[in-house]
């Protein structure tokens, strides 16, 4: 099989040696830029099948990369994983809610990466969902056709809101959402609501699941995913 290309960019010479070593060690073909400038052209040029995003970018800055790339349609479809200072929980939730796929904190783990870069990978060969088949995962039984949750063969009340959210993170396992795309997804774009009532929302859908609750994390400042 073809290798799959890695764009990273970063502005720091130790980091895009680090990232492209173990891309590389890992059966990637990776190619490195600087600026967010040259990732634009890059992308739009090579079409790469993943972008590695750092945020603290000369020029155009990481975010505007994002969102100049998930604004095209020849380049909306590239996943992207950003990578950002640890602690910048506002600059995440922005990524996330522009488009990005995933996000890694610096200082990081080059085999976590690797390994978020795979699994983004893994997800976006199965992205064509049908939004109507039944979901099936962890003993749990998700039928939007029915609308109805089965856990361990039993029927799970829930309300139009809770069924919603937990059908949006077990489509998508692994995939973090923010509060505001969990708002949008459940209620659209144009409902009112305050982020906190989507944690209420999850506290709730957390008791009704039982054990199975568990399965529904919290990223810290960020939002919710379902286990992977």
């Amino acid at each position: 099989m073809p290798k799959e290309h890695v764009l990273v960019v970063d502005d720091e010479e130790d980091i895009l040696e680090l990232v492209e070593y173990n891309l590389a060690k890992n059966g990637f073909n990776v190619k490195c830029v600087a600026t967010g400038e040259d990732a634009l052209e890059v992308a739009r040029d090579q079409l790469p099948d993943l972008i590695v995003l750092d945020l603290m970018l000369p020029g155009v800055e990481g975010l505007e990369v994002c969102k100049r790339l998930k604004g095209d349609p020849k380049t909306q479809s590239i996943p992207i994983v950003m990578l950002t200072a640890k602690g910048e929980e506002p600059d995440i939730v922005a990524g996330l809610e522009l488009g990005a796929d995933d996000y890694v904190t610096k200082p990081f783990s080059p085999r976590v990466l690797v390994a978020r870069v795979k699994a983004v990978l893994r997800r976006k060969k199965i992205s064509v969902v049908d939004e109507n088949a039944a979901v099936k995962l962890y003993d749990m039984i998700i039928d939007p056709g029915r609308h109805q949750v089965l856990v361990k063969g039993k029927p799970v009340e829930l309300t139009f809101t809770e069924f919603c959210i937990v059908s949006l993170l077990a489509r998508r396992p692994g995939w973090v959402f923010t509060r505001s795309q969990i708002i949008d997804a459940s209620r659209g774009s144009d409902y009112i609501v305050t982020e906190r009532a989507v944690d209420v929302q999850i506290v709730g859908l957390r008791k009704k699941l039982g054990d199975h609750g568990k399965y529904i994390e919290t990223v810290r400042g960020v939002g919710y995913r379902f286990k992977e």
